[in-house]
């Protein structure tokens, strides 16, 4: 089980491109899981409600479970299970609920049970990323403490500060620096295992903490508190999820090149190290880590620890942009205003709102918990309700797509599930001592959503009963023969078979129809891109209106003017398009089967909303809206 030298070198005969994506995916994939040394370990023997004494026996216990955690959960689970498992190259919460939808039709009782249940763990999600970047930097910070106890009082300002400057930093867009990333966690890596190789040498009996007998032994010998322990055992495990939720960038083969050969092993060595340093002089249980390294290189580990946090900090920030993206393109959170950061990378974006609630957050968090001890009470239980959620949407995948029996499908997820479920129930009992701040928030979030969908649905049924057929509108045209003046209008519509609600208005209100109408319909896929072979599907309905349906992933940023001029190449740039809108305007009642609260919310959602146009990126100059009143 133990790691040999050669597992920690990226081997120079694999192509260049490959190495790449491997040293890409350290950077971005494991910064999260890469920092957790920092203040795992300590977690667990500082524990001021369930601490575990500082004896031979319990640092092997506790070493065990954290070497079997990694191989069971992490390498396992995650590694050569759920990654095979994805949506088009796509992985996560979001991938894996649309990649069983697919196989599913709008009312089956599949999609009834697993929406709100993959809105759950989207919701999670979000509560893990407020965490991340606060423990993450605080406990690096802290290095400070070991430096100097005079430094104590300073660890809360200084990690405001570069968590502030992080945030702040985020709307230039990481694109010229990211090429560092993977570097940067490449040598930290190799830091954590030269430091964890120097203090194994000093006591090797440690190694024996690889045998899985000593993680039974500390069970059977103190069930009750090993069950607690597995709250801050779990802090080993932090970022695991991110192994699956980035697979769409680098792909499963260069993940599991990195995890095996460099994240693993230098983990592993780490993590020995700090227990054998403990063993020989248990007062070195608080900050552990840095108390590894010569006091020669205490300074510059403090920077390199500060520097890996930032990147796995940053890693967490990109992963809520894209999700709230694609949550965004699948109609379940309230549009948002998205900037493009690279003219290159469609993947590179900022979402305003979205970073500073996360700032505003991560702030009250630091300043409420005072430090990453405090903060692991918090940490947990929105990481294992993914996990756990996750197990039972791959064990539907297996059975629904991959067509195994439901025994063989049950039998091979139960570990997996027992385990999670073990490591949630642990890190439920910490609610009170700080878990309800991200699971209060993850509720917000899952409130906002549940009542944007609903919302959005009203809005399609009004639609439907109010709205004319396309085809029968162009039938009326030819008898009512409105005013047609020269010019090309856009108008969406939100069902291929429905006339746009603002065209039927144009009509009756104006008596004016422009003499060519592109009746735009713009189509999520729950699919994360679509082939521009089969983007576009145009029709002549006569009359001058024609039916346009544009399909797209819901991983892909929508450009209407640019689609337009790839379809339409010979019209006159300067008099191009005019963009006709419905925008809607919300009063609310009684009844209707939902609260009035709720309705108001709703409201107060769509007001504040970003317009259509701006999310398709219409020129504002050339947008028209026409106001439309819906009663909930």
């Amino acid at each position: 089980m133990m790691p040999n030298e050669g597992t920690l070198i990226l081997k120079a005969t694999e192509k260049p491109a490959a190495l790449a994506l491997v040293l890409g995916a350290l950077g971005v994939v494991f910064g999260d899981i890469g920092t957790s040394p920092l203040y795992a370990f300590e977690a667990v023997f500082s524990d001021a409600l369930h601490p575990v004494s500082v004896t031979p026996e319990n640092v092997y216990g506790v070493l065990s479970l954290f070497v079997w955690s990694l191989i069971i959960i992490v390498t396992l689970k995650y590694v050569f299970f759920i990654m095979r498992f994805d949506n088009d190259g796509e992985g996560g919460i979001v991938a894996l609920m649309t990649l069983l939808f697919n196989n599913a039709t709008k009312t089956s009782a599949l999609r009834r049970w697993f929406l709100p249940l993959g809105l759950i763990g989207a919701a999670l999600f979000y509560g893990d990323g407020i965490i991340t970047p606060a423990i993450s930097v605080v406990s690096a910070v802290e290095g400070l403490e070991t430096i100097s106890p005079e430094l104590s009082p300073y660890v809360v300002p200084v990690s405001l500060v570069i968590l502030s400057a992080l945030f702040l930093f985020q709307k230039q867009g990481t694109e010229r620096i990211s090429k560092l990333f993977g570097p940067t966690m490449l040598v930290w890596f190799v830091v954590l295992a030269l430091l964890g190789i120097k203090a194994i040498a000093d006591n090797p009996e440690i190694l024996r903490a690889i045998n899985p007998i000593y993680a039974i032994e500390f069970i059977q010998a103190q069930a009750l508190l090993s069950f607690f322990v597995l709250g801050a055992v779990v802090l080993c495990l932090t970022g695991a999820e991110a192994l699956y939720a980035d697979m769409g960038h680098f792909g499963a083969g260069p993940i599991r090149r990195a995890w095996i050969r460099v994240a693993f092993p230098a983990l592993v060595l780490n993590y020995l190290g700090q227990g054998a340093l403990v063993l020989q002089s248990p007062e070195n249980i608080h900050n552990p880590f840095f108390r590894m390294a010569p006091d020669w290189g205490l300074h510059v580990l403090v920077i390199l620890a500060t520097l890996a946090t930032v990147v796995a900090s940053q890693a967490v920030i990109s992963g809520v942009y894209s999700m709230t993206q694609q949550l965004i393109q699948l109609r379940v959170v309230p549009r948002m205003r998205i900037v493009h950061t690279s003219a290159t990378s469609s993947g590179q974006i900022y979402l305003p709102a979205v970073n500073w609630m996360m700032l505003g957050l991560v702030i009250t968090l630091v300043l409420y918990f005072q430090s990453s001890n405090a903060m692991g009470a918090a940490y947990g239980i929105a990481v294992t309700g993914t996990m756990l959620i996750t197990d039972f949407f791959a064990m539907a995948v297996v059975i629904k797509i991959k067509r195994w029996h439901w025994s063989v499908a049950l039998l091979g997820a139960l570990p997996f599930v027992v385990i999670d479920g073990l490591f949630f129930g642990a890190n439920a009992l910490k609610f009170v001592d700080g878990g309800w701040f991200p699971v209060g928030f993850s509720m917000l979030i899952l409130l906002v959503m549940m009542t944007w969908m609903r919302g959005v649905v009203a809005i399609q049924s009004h639609e439907q009963q109010h709205s004319q057929q396309l085809t029968e509108f162009v039938q009326k045209l030819a008898t009512l023969q409105p005013y047609r003046g020269k010019g090309t209008a856009v108008c969406l519509t939100s069902d291929d078979q429905v006339a746009p609600m603002a065209l039927v208005l144009m009509g009756e209100r104006l008596h004016a129809v422009p003499e060519k109408v592109i009746c735009l319909h713009v189509k999520v896929e729950e699919v994360p891109r679509v082939p521009q072979s089969g983007r576009q599907t145009l029709t002549d309905l006569g009359q001058g209106i024609y039916l346009l349906t544009l399909k797209y992933g819901y991983g892909e940023e929508i450009n209407l003017p640019a689609q337009l001029a790839r379809l339409f190449p010979d019209d006159d740039p300067h008099h191009r398009y005019g963009y006709l809108i419905n925008r809607w305007s919300v009063d609310f009642d009684k009844g209707g089967g939902w609260a009035l609260w709720r309705k108001k919310l709703f409201a107060l959602l769509l007001r504040n909303a970003t317009p259509q146009a701006r999310m398709f990126e219409m020129p504002p100059d050339r947008v028209m809206e026409m106001g439309s009143r819906l009663v909930l």
